[in-house]
């Protein structure tokens, strides 16, 4: 794992109006590691997110991506970087298969200005495998028949497919079964061994002690802690996204608070 941050926020503030959604936020993610993001309801999550994506301009502080100060104005700016995101809602389109969805928007043409089908197929194939995704019976089934956590998959190989360095996982186990999360779960530990960096923004504390090494706490619009899994628990995590306290926390890095 590489110790310099791939994507670096610094004093990052976004308001809406009289409402202050993010207050000088700090927050890093490395490559092949996954950096888990907490907090309460309305702490930030999502605008951050949305920040890093470009759907939120940021008012005042610095984006750095692999070491270089970066403005990032839009999704474009954000994909060009090799930033992509999984929302909740996954974005897929049911009556499509999964080669279909995984191409949308993007989808190969054959020299004669057709779809190049074989192309598509092949490369949806490949990326599904190189994430160990087995569960998937063929690439040619229409989404609506897939499971939610068959879903998870296509929507996290949709992302990786297109040489992203930063994948960002909007609650990947909301709604999902025991047998679902756990492949969900499987999911994100790959992304991180293969080099990626991860983000992953969930409610489930039990699902962040598992797959991440470092959490991010926010918590009313400002980064209360950084703290390593393994030198943390749940109840300190707890702890911090309830009260903001950062007193005698183990494994804690530098927070802003």
């Amino acid at each position: 794992m590489s110790q310099e941050p791939l994507l670096e926020l610094k004093g990052v503030t976004k308001t809406f109006g009289a409402v202050n959604a993010l207050t000088e936020v700090d927050f890093s993610v490395r490559e092949g590691e996954v950096m888990a993001l907490v907090g309460d309801n309305g702490a930030g999550k999502s605008t951050l997110i949305k920040s890093i994506a470009g759907i939120h301009p940021i008012d005042a502080g610095t984006i750095a991506f692999a070491g270089t100060r970066v403005n990032i104005h839009g999704p474009k700016d954000a994909a060009k970087l090799g930033i992509e995101v999984v929302y909740q809602d996954l974005a897929l389109c049911d009556n499509l298969d999964v080669v279909q969805n995984m191409y949308l928007g993007r989808e190969a043409m054959s020299s004669f200005r057709r779809l190049d089908e074989t192309t598509m197929e092949r490369t949806a194939r490949e990326t599904l495998a190189s994430l160990a995704v087995t569960t998937i019976r063929s690439v040619r089934q229409p989404v609506a028949a897939l499971s939610g956590g068959q879903r998870q998959s296509v929507a996290v190989a949709k992302a990786v497919m297109w040489n992203s360095k930063l994948v960002i996982l909007d609650e990947p186990t909301a709604a999902l079964g025991v047998a679902q999360t756990r492949q969900v779960l499987d999911l994100v530990k790959r992304l991180g061994q293969t080099g990626l960096a991860v983000v992953l923004i969930s409610h489930n504390l039990h699902d962040i002690f598992e797959v991440a090494d470092r959490i991010t706490v926010l918590r009313l619009g400002r980064s209360v802690a950084e703290v390593s899994r393994k030198g943390s628990t749940q109840q300190e995590v707890v702890q911090l996204i309830t009260a903001g306290s950062i007193a005698s926390v183990p494994g804690q890095t530098e927070a802003t608070a």
